[in-house]
């Protein structure tokens, strides 16, 4: 935690603290139709050490990605968990689930509700994903046990979509909690972090996607604190906009191992320069809460952004990056996307790793299992029993 507060302060020590004077103003900004090589600083300087990279273009790029799109993430706060709620015999002795209440040590922050599913044979602690869910925990499990918080999805109605089990059998843990728990998925929702937990920054002020990433990150902190839990191999995968904010977190916090962002569209893996499915001026339209007012500036001419998709799937870069696509999903820009993997793949190479291993996407189910990986299945928009297969095939080679 003391790393990421070190981080935040030298951010704020660089751009200051994200007003728009320290920054050019959007009009000024260059148009440029293609994505901006996330090997090259704002003002033209080519990246070509480790060193450059690490030390000036990704704190740039994450000043960028803060004021003009995301908004700007606060400090880190103190975290307190305590677990509620222990049955060692879960799928039949398997398992070990777990429930616990996340708390934030700056009051009134809400909690947050965190389900852990964890593998008994094991010699030592276990990998993790972690990830929000859309409608609640009991939507999981059939378990009695685990509280239904009012939602109006049925008990059990997301075991296929979460396929925990499946995990379970091949070794790996699942952390998982509503995303409502953090903040509400709404304009100008009341009792989330965003207002409970809030630097005052006007146009730049941070958007619901960034209020998910950040809660991911203080899940880690206590994730950090589990004996069962393997800290340092912590996958983050999340579907549509959760995918968005585990792209974002994965980016942001380098405690993160492995990211898995599925079918996350505009906003998280495809171009924002795209010409196929969503746009900019939609998502902003239909989702306003979700980037930071600045972000909308750029509903006409997206050009202007002095960053695209690339050079946030670049800021991950080391670490394994999979990003998966559904071919009747075209809203999310399967292509586009994949041309965001290839064209982060400079910044891969330059930090001693390996990028995409294709130049053309891959026929469906079939995994490019390279440290940048991409897969694409039949189908539509949802999370499924297979991808989550395609996810523990890419962690057992990655994580």
């Amino acid at each position: 935690m003391n790393i990421l507060l070190i981080m935040t302060a030298l951010l704020l020590a660089a751009f200051g603290a994200g007003g728009a004077e320290t920054f050019p103003p959007v009009a000024e900004l260059a148009l440029r139709p293609d994505a901006p090589d996330p090997l090259v600083m704002l003002d033209g300087t080519p990246v070509t050490t480790k060193e450059d990279w690490f030390q000036k273009r990704r704190p740039e790029l994450k000043a960028l990605f803060q004021h003009y799109m995301y908004g700007w993430f606060p400090p880190p706060v103190k975290v307190r968990g305590k677990v509620t709620y222990a049955d060692k015999g879960f799928f039949g002795g398997k398992a070990t689930l777990k429930l616990a209440m996340i708390s934030f040590d700056q009051a009134p922050a809400p909690q947050i509700h965190l389900l852990m599913v964890i593998p008994n044979q094991r010699k030592k602690p276990a990998p993790v994903f972690l990830g929000m869910n859309f409608n609640g925990n009991h939507a999981l499990v059939d378990e009695t046990n685990v509280p239904d918080y009012g939602s109006k999805t049925g008990r059990g109605t997301e075991v296929d979509t979460w396929a925990l089990e499946q995990s379970i059998d091949r070794g790996y843990a699942v952390s998982t909690y509503f995303c409502g728990d953090v903040e509400p998925d709404k304009t100008n929702a009341a009792g989330g972090v965003r207002e409970t937990i809030q630097v005052p920054r006007a146009a730049d002020d941070w958007g619901t996607i960034a209020a998910w990433a950040w809660g991911l990150q203080r899940v880690m902190d206590y994730l950090a604190t589990d004996r069962d839990i393997d800290g340092k191999r912590i996958a983050l995968v999340g579907h549509s906009r959760l995918g968005k904010a585990a792209l974002l977190a994965g980016a942001f916090d380098d405690r993160v191992a492995l990211v898995i962002p599925l079918q996350a569209g505009c906003g998280g893996t495809a171009p924002s320069r795209g010409r196929i499915g969503e746009s900019v001026k939609q998502i902003n339209s239909q989702f306003p809460h979700w980037f930071c007012d600045v972000f909308k500036q750029f509903n006409d001419q997206p050009e202007r952004l002095p960053f695209d998709q690339d050079c946030l799937v670049a800021l991950c870069a080391p670490r394994p990056v999979l990003l998966g696509a559904a071919v009747e999903d075209t809203w999310a820009n399967p292509s586009g996307a994949f041309e965001m993997l290839q064209a982060a793949g400079g910044a891969y190479r330059l930090t001693g790793a390996e990028g995409l291993a294709a130049q053309t996407m891959p026929g469906t189910n079939q995994l490019i299992d390279s440290n940048v990986g991409y897969f694409i299945r039949p189908g539509k928009h949802s999370m499924t029993r297979g991808d989550w297969k395609i996810f523990l095939d890419f962690a057992d080679k990655h994580l």
